[in-house]
């Protein structure tokens, strides 16, 4: 059985309602608001604190491990990827299951990425839901240039959160600002405002504060700009843009557009489950006459998602 089956059918043989649920687990010292439980039982989210399911089981009166054994069920597992471009689209299997990768398994440079999220606050980070992202990455006409629009729509499973922490890659590592300023950083950032924001090794990692402090089912919609960013001489065009995901998000859209006459001969979505990993190609997409190709991906669990392109 399910974690939140199992939940609901305990809380329905206690005769007790959610608030007094509520009530017992602060009598204990625990804070647990009553939309957090309804989610739960509802199978939305899913209790990060193994105490907490422990307390739990003493307020329903039910034999230790009836809910805790329940918690380390795997997670779904990703569904389809639809690539869908210009009109035309393919299909193709979506992230492999498997061992979920770290988030520190996502990037070139492990620990460079720990160094870098962990002077951030990423206290609220595993309590929120990622209902949607959607990139738009912009490539001028030169190709050495490029910027990158983001919208991000999230949602609270837990109480008391005010912020998302960010990551993205920039260039290849090398000696960067502390703050993250200048032509790599954060343009600009819409419906919230900027906290902290580190860079280095070629990547830059920003918090972004919410316009109010969320409880459990509060959403918020965060929109940033990153860039211009210059591709370092010696090296050609960019060939690639992907997203890392270390946590799971319910439909993720990307665009790339290319500026200006120079297409690709050729672009392809692709995923891999690490850094240093194979790519798996998604089938080729259509580069319209806007001159721009786009991904749809649906329950992305972890991992990296992407497009690629080859030049004439």
């Amino acid at each position: 059985m399910e974690f939140a089956g199992a939940l609901r059918q305990a809380i329905q043989a206690s005769g007790l309602t959610l608030e007094r649920v509520r009530h017992r687990l602060e009598r204990n010292g625990l804070t647990v608001s009553v939309a957090t439980l309804s989610y739960w039982q509802r199978g939305r989210s899913r209790p990060r604190s193994r105490a907490v399911v422990e307390t739990l089981e003493g307020v329903l009166d039910v034999a230790p491990g009836t809910l805790t054994g329940l918690l380390d069920e795997p997670a779904p597992v990703a569904g389809a990827v639809a690539a869908a471009v210009a009109g035309r689209g393919a299909l193709a299997a979506g992230p492999r299951a498997g061992a979920p990768a770290s988030a520190s398994g996502l990037w070139p440079d492990p620990a460079g990425y720990a160094a870098l999220v962990g002077q951030l606050d990423r206290s609220g980070d595993h309590r929120l839901e990622r209902i949607g992202v959607h990139d738009v990455y912009r490539l001028d006409e030169t190709g050495r240039t490029w910027t990158l629009s983001v919208r991000a729509v999230l949602r609270a499973a837990g109480d008391d959160i005010d912020r998302v922490v960010c990551v993205h890659r920039t260039g290849p590592a090398g000696p960067a600002g502390r703050d993250g300023s200048g032509a790599s950083g954060l343009a600009a950032a819409r419906y919230c405002r900027p906290g902290r924001v580190r860079a280095g090794g070629g990547l830059v990692a920003f918090e972004l504060v919410f316009d109010r402090v969320l409880s459990a089912g509060d959403t918020a919609v965060v929109e940033y700009d990153l860039g211009p960013v210059t591709v370092p001489d010696g090296t050609g065009p960019p060939r690639l843009y992907d997203r890392r995901f270390p946590h799971p998000v319910q439909h993720y859209v990307a665009v790339v557009q290319f500026d200006g006459e120079r297409l690709p001969a050729r672009c392809y979505g692709f995923t891999a489950e690490t850094a240093d990993g194979p790519r798996r190609r998604l089938g080729e997409l259509w580069v319209g006459t806007s001159g721009s190709a786009n991904l749809a991906v649906a329950n992305v669990r972890r991992g990296i998602v992407g497009l690629e392109w080859e030049w004439h």
